[in-house]
């Protein structure tokens, strides 16, 4: 367990050494059984954050203002069009500032080739950690909780297949962050991953790499498929969700045009039963229901997508406690 975590920005998971990430771990579990138990743990008493929000929420914004209240501090929810950033705050002004003001600032800002480079500019200028609730390449919070919820609902992540699947939405062209995510740390836990997609719907070419390369580092295996049904047969995790083919295009009627091609790409009973007997399905929601996937999949047996949402509050709660 490493022990002084004070400080440390979240930005990727690539950034924390596996024996951070295991600490991570470790004290979200803590946590959850604490708050199960009604123990109080107000580690962060008098501390504050400031959530920063570019983009609209439902269990970003939920879980880390809760969060933050049980561990006995506060969250200011700050959304974007309400302060002067559009009227000339620079990030680095932001990062200032808001260093001063907070003892943490969590941004959501998922702008394509934008979002990134903010966190980091505010980061670099802030004396405060910066927790990154999700850019267009990164959404860490969400892949601990997915790894939590895996290691609760699966044992040891170490040999197990995960699917990590496109699947068709009729809504906006979403983020490729979470199965960039979700490639990256899930190698580096030993497990086989699989990321399955139409030609079009391709990751950055870096991040497919530094996959490639925790995988060879973790001695797993990492495996590019274009067929839905091949990569769902035999496995233990379905993590079947869409995202845009941004690399193609970042034109929505364009994007429109290209999902529209791949309708069938949808997670149902007959792709689900192709997996292993007691194989999970999770999603990060929200899921465009009977479109990405059925009814009878997502509130299925083999659905844990709720306590996969639960998950978030906890790992958040172990980060914010850690670092702040």
């Amino acid at each position: 367990m490493q022990t002084f975590l004070h400080g440390k920005d979240l930005i990727t998971t690539q950034e924390w050494t596996k024996d951070e990430l295991d600490t991570v771990l470790d004290v979200a579990f803590e946590l959850k059984r604490a708050r199960a138990l009604g123990i109080p743990h107000a580690h962060l008493r008098d501390k504050t954050l400031a959530l920063l929000f570019f983009f609209s929420s439902t269990r970003t914004r939920s879980s880390f203002e809760s969060g933050m209240a049980q561990l006995g501090g506060h969250a200011a929810f700050i959304d974007h069009s309400t302060t002067q950033i559009s009227h000339g705050d620079t990030a680095t002004e932001i990062g200032e500032i808001f260093g001063r003001y907070y003892d943490g600032i969590a941004i959501r800002n998922v702008d394509w080739g934008i979002g990134n480079k903010y966190m980091r500019d505010v980061a670099a200028a802030s004396r405060a950690p910066l927790l990154n609730m999700q850019c267009e390449i990164y959404h860490p919070f969400q892949i601990l909780a997915d790894l939590m919820t895996i290691i609760e609902k699966k044992g040891d992540p170490r040999g197990k297949t995960i699917t990590v699947s496109w699947a068709y939405a009729s809504s906006y062209l979403k983020p490729i962050s979470v199965p960039q995510s979700l490639i990256l740390l899930m190698t580096r836990f030993g497990m086989n991953v699989r990321l399955v997609h139409p030609p079009e719907y391709k990751l950055m070419p870096d991040i497919v790499e530094q996959a490639k390369e925790n995988a060879k580092r973790a001695k797993t295996s990492f495996e590019i498929m274009d067929d839905f049904d091949a990569g769902m047969k035999d496995s233990d995790v379905i993590y079947a969700k869409s995202w845009g083919p941004l690399l193609v295009t970042d034109d929505d009627a364009e994007g429109k045009r290209i999902n529209d091609k791949y309708q069938d790409w949808i997670t149902d009973e007959r792709r689900i039963n192709m997996a292993k007997d007691n194989a999970i399905y999770m999603h990060p929601l929200p899921a465009d229901r009977n479109i990405e996937v059925t009814d009878g999949v997502i509130d299925g047996p083999h659905s844990v997508v709720f306590d996969q949402a639960e998950n978030r509050l906890h790992v958040q709660k172990a980060v914010m406690a850690l670092t702040m």
